[in-house]
């Protein structure tokens, strides 16, 4: 039976200060992707991309941008009005330099080397749509999403893509031996022998969540319609949510 620790807030015990990893591998990262995804982490981004695009916002805040992909993704999907605007945020300015050149031209982004955990730069109240895939395994969950919840206005949105599980379990224990088998000779020839980078992710998908438990976190959180969507058989799940309104927050308090 596989177990999914679900205590740990950071699932791959990952911190910045102590390993530039994704620094050192910036150049390589999307090569990574394709690697340990077969390709499949295109498919999972362009449907999150096309949900983005589809709701309404003023201003969108994307964290651990990584190299643009989900919001190049979001500006190919959609026409961006004058008053639109995208903040593409990384705690690496070596990714987020890669997302600069990759989105170039396009003056609705404003790039920002913003640390998830804690973003007092970004004003309470002041986002209509936050996102973050991909990289919430690798954060400590509970003050990344506290602060999400700290900086979207009232019934704003929240999309999350990241890792989650396969609801059969004997499927899910065969993904994660494939994974440990897999990701390590994947990993060391692609980074040129860096085991930090497959070491990582590799817990990070072990000992994240499941979708259900996610849910339950975010609504502890003090999010509200929450709601998920498994992808390849549950290898990752899109989560929604929004912010409740004064109204709706004073309601949850009294009940």
């Amino acid at each position: 039976m596989v177990i999914k620790h679900t205590q740990v807030e950071n699932a791959a015990e990952f911190y910045t200060h102590q390993d530039d990893v994704f620094g050192r591998i910036a150049h390589r990262y999307d090569l990574l992707c394709d690697l340990f995804s077969l390709g499949i982490h295109r498919l999972w981004k362009r449907k999150v991309a096309k949900l983005i695009a589809q709701e309404p916002w003023i201003q969108f805040l994307d964290c651990a941008t990584g190299t643009g992909d989900i919001i190049l993704r979001v500006i190919n999907h959609k026409n961006l009005q004058p008053n639109q605007q995208i903040i593409a945020s990384d705690i690496s300015p070596q990714m987020l330099a890669i997302a600069q050149k990759r989105l170039m031209g396009s003056t609705s982004i404003e790039f920002r080397l913003l640390d998830a955990h804690n973003i007092p730069d970004i004003p309470t109240e002041t986002v209509d749509l936050y996102s973050i895939s991909l990289g919430l395994k690798i954060c400590e969950r509970k003050k990344v999403l506290q602060e999400a919840l700290r900086v979207l206005r009232s019934g704003g949105r929240l999309v999350i893509l990241e890792a989650s599980n396969i609801p059969w379990l004997w499927l899910q224990h065969a993904y994660l031996i494939y994974m440990k088998l897999c990701m390590p000779v994947i990993g060391w020839i692609a980074t040129g022998g860096d085991s930090s980078a497959y070491k990582y992710l590799l817990q990070g998908i072990e000992n994240f969540p499941t979708a259900e438990d996610l849910a339950q976190e975010l609504d502890t959180i003090g999010f509200k319609d929450i709601s998920f969507e498994r992808l390849s058989l549950g290898i990752v799940a899109i989560h929604t949510a929004h912010k409740p309104s004064i109204t709706e927050s004073d309601l949850h308090h009294m009940v």
